[in-house]
């Protein structure tokens, strides 16, 4: 088991070698590629996750890919909280390539290869316990995504993308920076080692170490969305194609999991002097990036960009969640975190398609296309039919399946991220609220800090926002008498939006199994002695021809 850990990343970066040797001569085999490797890494990654729930405490599974001593070499490691984190990239990614497939993939070049290299980052980012080779894998997602955000054509989409790829390279550079510094006080970049070695740092050395993680966070904290740092990302992720936006969606998730990562590692409460450091510029800076993005959402007209803006509330959510360092609400915040990265993805999906629907400019028929169909007969009302001003019928009229799919799916989305029943959105919300008011469980009495009541107010307000925003939306999209024609919608596009809302529905029926790993993810967290010592505890393999006797 434990060389399938290395899997994830082994398995993309030759996909993707394969897809470039091939040229863009075979670019239907290439799709095909893309989405078997995409199906073999989501299984791969199924597989992970159970192996973590093996034992009655979880497994955690590390791996030694140079085969060093730790803190000297590369280390994998797979935990409960990586192995949610690897599911739900396969989970988007392969949604996602379902959708390209139907028509995004052939608006550039090298598509598939930079989507294959792009999971390659998401899953070493996530599997990784160093923090070079985060840097590594870091650089390696966002090469491949500078291409995917510019995939395709337009003026707004390139200006945007050439922002973004800026902006990251600015938090890259502040990303080295933070590690260097972090690396001169402790000696090491091995995150398990480090969480050991920063309680013992001189006090003459400890304001260099918090100037270092300060600066590190910065990176991070760019790449999460928080506010004043993300004057970026709605720009560039709703002037990006829809399935790179649904990818997107997980790549805000990657900072905020990086920042939960290292923060319950390093500046756990048992680090000492350094104990919890930053954790209230986690909960303010979350709650204003929760306000503003609320603000924002109400004046979006273009359903991309309540998505993006969406991204934000959600990312404030987490990183306020994350500062208070409860385990309960950590807990509720790995749940809201897959519920409204689904949605969200699926919402990216979706506003094609109903953009499209308000576009005069048809997509060509094809075999693999529904038309709407229609008959002479038909557009005549029956006899004795109560009729309008304009000789139409008052009821019995039919909605046809696609505008009923583009509703239906806009309400589930809009619950979903709203965060009103019955879907599991409302269950991420109520659980994150139930933590703030009971912050050490049920039947203790505790004082609720003013910023808990703080940060409820804003769940509950951002909830109010959303709910006007996409009403507004909702009528103007779908209530508001407007003759055109039906849009046409395939095969391959209605799928992804199908399966990933329909993941939030199981979520919501099997809201309890997923609640109980994410409430073991988060106690871990709050403990890390176990983690620190699987990854201390692991020994190289010895050479075999080292263990032979030499005979007389």
């Amino acid at each position: 088991m434990s060389h399938l850990i290395i899997a994830p990343i082994l398995l993309p970066l030759l996909t993707a070698a394969l897809m470039l040797m091939l040229g863009e001569k075979h670019r239907p085999l290439k799709a095909r590629l893309n989405l078997v490797s995409s199906l073999i890494g989501l299984g791969i990654s199924v597989l992970l996750l159970l192996f973590t729930q093996s034992g009655e405490t979880g497994s955690i599974g590390v791996y030694l890919p140079s085969n060093w001593q730790v803190p000297f070499g590369i280390v994998l490691v797979v935990d409960r909280l990586s192995a949610l984190m690897l599911v739900l990239t396969g989970i988007i990614g392969v949604s996602a390539l379902l959708f390209a497939m139907a028509r995004w993939d052939r608006a550039g070049a090298s598509f598939h290869a930079l989507f294959q290299i792009q999971l390659m980052g998401l899953y070493g980012a996530f599997l990784t316990a160093d923090l070079f080779n985060l840097f590594v894998f870091f650089e390696v997602l966002l090469a491949a995504s500078y291409g995917l955000v510019l995939h395709g054509s337009g003026r707004p989409r390139v200006s945007a993308g050439l922002h973004y790829i800026a902006i990251n390279l600015l938090a890259s550079s502040l990303f080295l920076i933070g590690a260097a510094l972090i690396y001169g006080v402790t000696g090491t970049l091995n995150m398990a080692d480090l969480a050991l070695k920063i309680p013992l740092v001189p006090e003459a050395d400890r304001g260099l170490l918090h100037a270092g993680a300060a600066i590190l966070a910065v990176a991070f904290l760019a790449k999460a969305g928080m506010w004043p740092l993300n004057f970026w990302l709605v720009p560039a992720y709703s002037s990006a194609s829809a399935p790179v936006a649904a990818m997107f969606a997980i790549m805000t998730k990657v900072g905020v999991y990086t920042l939960l990562r290292l923060w319950t590692l390093l500046f756990s409460g048992e680090a000492g002097a350094s104990a919890h450091f930053g954790g209230d510029w986690l909960i303010y800076g979350g709650m204003a990036t929760i306000a503003c993005a609320a603000v924002a959402i109400l004046a979006a007209r273009r359903l991309e960009r309540m998505a993006s803006l969406s991204i934000l509330v959600s990312a404030g959510i987490l990183l306020s969640a994350i500062g208070f360092a409860q385990p309960n609400l950590t807990a509720g915040a790995l749940f809201y975190l897959v519920s409204s990265t689904l949605a969200l993805s699926a919402l990216f999906l979706l506003a094609e398609l109903i953009e499209r629907s308000r576009s005069a400019n048809e997509l060509p028929l094809e075999e693999d296309i529904y038309p709407l169909p229609r008959s002479p007969e038909s557009s005549q009302p029956r006899p004795g039919t109560n009729l309008d001003d304009e000789q139409k019928a008052l009821v019995g009229q039919v909605i046809p399946w696609t505008m009923a799919f583009l509703g239906l799916s806009f309400i589930a989305c809009a619950l979903l991220i709203i965060g009103m029943p019955p879907l599991s959105g409302f269950i991420g919300k109520l659980t994150l609220l139930s933590a703030l008011l009971n912050p050490r469980g049920l039947g203790i009495d505790a004082p609720i800090a003013p910023a808990a009541w703080a940060l409820l107010a804003l769940l509950v307000l951002s909830g109010l926002a959303s709910l006007l925003a996409f009403s507004r939306m909702g009528i103007s999209r779908f209530w508001t008498p407007q003759e055109r024609p039906s849009p046409t919608l395939r095969r391959l596009e209605c799928l992804p939006i199908v399966a990933l809302l329909g993941l939030c529905i199981l979520l919501t029926v099997k809201a309890e199994p997923l609640l109980r790993y994410t409430q073991a993810a988060a106690d871990s967290l709050d403990s890390p002695g176990r983690y620190i010592s699987a990854v201390q505890a692991t020994r190289p393999v010895p050479n075999p021809s080292a263990a032979v006797e030499v005979q007389p």
